[in-house]
């Protein structure tokens, strides 16, 4: 087996309060050797305190204590492990509507959503919730895990009903790779290893799903853009005149004598080197940390963007964007924040509440104007500059912004440009 513990998988899990969450991660962990002997050992402890017949799987992610005793998620929980194919971030996220935002935090960034069904109730109405965010957040990949099948005699027919009824709501949201395996986390089947008593399944457990998606076309390589968040001017014998622009590149490819230009200024220039660490390379592409100098003497500094002379992004101080609040605090009318897109901040306002989501119905309301904690709504908002935008859709990266409160400094909101 070929080890490429280089590539990186985030996946987000979403379901239902009981839907067998935590338990599928447990046993994602357990089954695939990823839980150390102390862990084991304290899980195992806490199991018999508890009069389990063996080890509670669903322990090994209630790392919080509210959780562990009342048995439920209710906060993002990161966990980390690794096989020989890949290395995984799983971003543990809660069922109920009140952590709405709880999920688009853990999601924002993931390559694939995991979303539980239980095989006893079908597709419910935090399924379509779930899939409507994973589809907002426009997650690539998309796992639908029908649980719990061993509490409905591994039956085939209720299975295909499920998948029926799942198509049958999500051809009204954009997704692009979806993909159904039945499983029982509790006992093991479809997780990581293939179930004996699912014989009519012929596709590949949940495990080896994760690690054979391909996730290389996810990120942009079309649009080429580079948010610069310094610039590197080191006044030493061996770069006396060297002034480099590093950041992270947001996606795209860029090559040395490509020809750039520098925005908001719209100076060209075309690229003189590119270095990663120490090292000088030829070209250079999303997600990569790099180092660019120019040809010519260009006034850059952080919040500018280089791009390609010919492929660039729309300069707007006024845009739509669907955005969802994430504040303890409701919106304020006209209130003053910070908005904050790739390396680059700039004041803000919202101008108008557009619509509100009903994320269990996907109805709009363009009656309600406020905006409360998980509230998803479309809205315009003007800055006192142009930011460097494109649509959400196209570059996840150069399409979200997060508002900050210049009150009180706390993140209030996440957009997706649309």
């Amino acid at each position: 087996m070929e080890i490429n513990n280089n590539q990186l998988l985030r996946f987000t899990t979403a379901g239902s309060v009981d839907d067998g969450k935590s338990t599928l991660i447990g046993r994602l962990l357990y089954d695939s050797k990823s839980i150390f002997e102390d862990q084991l050992e304290s899980v195992s402890a806490t199991s018999a305190k508890k009069g389990h017949d063996g080890v509670d799987l669903a322990l090994f992610t209630d790392g919080l204590k509210d959780e562990r005793e009342q048995g439920i998620t209710i906060d993002v929980a990161y966990r980390y492990f690794t096989t020989l194919k890949r290395k995984f971030i799983i971003a543990d996220t809660p069922g109920h509507i009140q952590y709405t935002r709880n999920m688009v935090t853990g999601a924002s960034t993931a390559n694939a959503a995991v979303i539980l069904i239980d095989a006893r109730h079908g597709v419910i109405e935090q399924t379509k919730r779930h899939s409507f965010i994973a589809s907002l957040l426009n997650i690539p990949h998309l796992i639908v895990c029908v649980n719990k099948m061993d509490l409905v005699d591994f039956s085939e027919e209720v299975y295909n009903n499920i998948i029926g009824q799942f198509e049958e709501f999500s051809s009204k949201l954009l997704m692009k790779d979806v993909r159904f395996i039945p499983i029982s986390a509790l006992k093991g089947d479809n997780v990581v290893n293939r179930s004996e008593h699912m014989e009519w399944y012929q596709n590949g457990t949940l495990l080896s799903t994760l690690e054979n998606l391909h996730i290389s076309s996810d990120i942009n390589k079309i649009d080429a853009r580079f948010p610069v968040q310094t610039v590197l001017r080191p006044q030493s014998e061996d770069f006396r005149d060297y002034r480099g622009c590093a950041g992270r590149i947001a996606s795209g490819i860029y090559r040395k004598g490509d020809e750039v230009a520098v925005l908001p200024s719209g100076f060209t220039s075309k690229i003189r080197s590119i270095n990663v660490g120490e090292q000088e390379v030829e070209e250079a592409y999303a997600p990569m940390s790099v180092a660019i100098t120019l040809e010519d003497d260009i006034d850059v500094s952080r919040g500018d963007m280089i791009v390609k002379k010919n492929n660039q992004p729309e300069q707007e101080q006024e845009f739509d964007v669907m955005l969802c609040w994430l504040n303890n605090g409701a919106m304020k009318p006209r209130a003053k924040y910070t908005v904050m897109h790739t390396s680059n901040e700039e004041r803000a306002m919202i101008k108008e509440v557009v619509y509100k989501m009903d994320i269990n119905t996907f109805e709009r309301d363009s009656e309600d104007k406020g905006l409360a904690m998980n509230d998803i709504a479309r809205v315009k908002i003007r800055t006192t500059r142009s930011l460097m935008l494109d649509s959400y859709r196209d570059n996840r990266n150069t399409g979200s912004i997060i508002l900050i409160d210049e009150s009180t400094n706390e993140t209030v909101a996440a957009g997706m440009v649309v």
